[in-house]
C-alpha cells in the first residue's frame, strides 16, 4: 500500500508565472529604462525640431535674395506713411508680407490690399493665415493672437483684431525698433547687398523671437495697436511700439533668450541659444552666453565692428 504525502507538491515556476516580488522588479527595471531613455528621445525630437527651424530660416534667406535680385534690394523692415509727431499710422506691411511670392505664397500675397491698413477689414481673412515657414516648431504660439493697444501700466484699452503668429523678426539693430535702424530692416527700408558694409556673412538678417517673450505676426506692424508683456511672458513690463511685432534689436545689454529683457529682442525655446539667419544666405546658432559685443556687432550693417570668425 503507497501511503500518499499530505504535503503539496510544489509547482513548476515556469507554469506558475512571476512571483510578486519578480514582478515588482521588472516594473522597476522598465521604469528606470525609460526614465533614462526619456531625455534622449525628448533630445532627438528637439534636434529634429532645431533642423527644421534652421531650414525655415533657410528657405528665408533664399526668398530674400530672390526678392533682391528683382528689385535690386531687401524687402522694407515694414511701411507706413507717418503724421506730424512722427508716429507711424499704417499701413504697416512688413518685411515677410513682400518676400510672400517667394516662399510659394503668391496666392496669399494677391489675396491682401497693400493700400490699406493690415487690421483693415479687407484683409481680415489673410493677415491670420498661419504659414509654416514662419513657426518655429520648438515654439508654443497659438495660430493667431490679438493685437491691442495698452497704457503704460499695461491696461487695455481697446482691442485692434487676429493676426497670425510667427517666430522670426527682422533684425532693426542696436537701438528700439522703428524709423533708421542701423541693422537692415526698419522703416521704409530699402537696403541693398552693397549697403552691408560689414560684410553680409557677418552681418544678421533675421532672429528668432518666443512667443513667450512677445508675440509676432508675419504681416508686418499693426500701427493702431502696441506691445505690452501678457502675464506668464518673460518679458520686461515695459510699454512697445508695434514694430516691435516684425523688428527685433540687441540693445539693452540682453542676449539671446535673456529672460525679462524686452518684447521686441530675441529668444527661442531651444536650450542654449537661437537661430540667426545672415544676410548672405547662412543661418548660425548664437549662443546665450555669446560675448555680447560680438553679439552687438553682427546687428549693424556698416558699424565697422572688426568680429571674429568663430562666434
Amino acid at each position: 500500500m503507497r501511503i500518499m504525502s499530505s504535503r503539496p507538491r510544489s509547482r513548476d515556476r515556469w507554469t506558475n508565472g512571476f512571483t510578486l516580488i519578480e514582478l515588482l522588479v521588472v516594473i522597476a527595471v522598465i521604469g528606470i529604462l525609460v526614465a533614462l531613455l526619456f531625455p534622449a528621445v525628448q533630445q532627438a525630437r528637439e534636434a529634429a525640431r532645431r533642423t527644421r527651424c534652421k531650414n525655415n530660416l533657410k528657405q528665408i534667406g533664399l526668398a530674400l535674395h530672390n526678392y533682391h535680385d528683382v528689385h535690386l534690394t531687401f524687402p522694407p523692415g515694414y511701411v507706413s506713411l507717418w503724421n506730424s509727431a512722427g508716429d507711424d499710422i499704417g499701413p504697416g506691411w512688413g518685411w515677410a508680407t513682400f518676400i510672400l511670392p517667394q516662399l510659394e505664397q503668391t496666392n496669399l500675397y494677391h489675396k491682401i490690399n497693400l493700400n490699406q491698413a493690415i487690421e483693415d477689414p479687407a484683409n481680415g481673412t489673410a493677415r491670420i493665415v498661419p504659414i509654416s515657414a514662419f513657426i518655429c516648431p520648438s515654439d508654443t504660439a497659438p495660430q493667431t493672437w490679438t493685437a491691442k493697444t495698452y497704457d503704460v501700466s499695461g491696461t487695455t484699452l481697446a482691442t485692434v483684431g487676429e493676426t497670425a503668429a510667427a517666430n522670426y523678426v527682422g533684425v532693426f539693430g542696436t537701438t528700439e525698433p522703428g524709423v533708421g535702424g542701423d541693422g537692415e530692416f526698419f522703416r521704409n527700408s530699402h537696403v541693398r547687398i552693397s549697403d552691408v558694409l560689414d560684410g553680409t556673412s557677418q552681418t544678421m538678417a533675421v532672429g528668432e523671437r518666443a512667443f513667450q517673450l512677445g508675440p509676432t505676426d508675419w504681416a508686418g506692424v499693426i500701427t493702431s495697436a502696441n506691445l505690452f508683456p501678457e502675464p506668464g511672458t518673460i518679458a520686461l513690463p515695459i510699454l512697445n511700439n508695434a514694430s516691435g511685432m516684425t523688428l527685433g534689436h540687441t540693445g539693452d545689454q540682453n542676449l539671446p533668450n535673456a529672460h525679462f529683457s524686452l518684447q521686441n529682442q530675441f529668444s527661442s525655446r531651444h536650450p542654449g541659444g537661437a537661430h540667426f539667419l545672415f544676410s548672405d544666405g547662412h543661418v548660425s546658432y548664437l549662443s546665450e552666453s555669446m560675448d555680447y559685443g560680438v553679439y552687438k556687432a553682427l546687428s549693424t550693417r556698416a558699424g565697422g565692428e572688426a568680429v571674429r570668425g568663430d562666434f
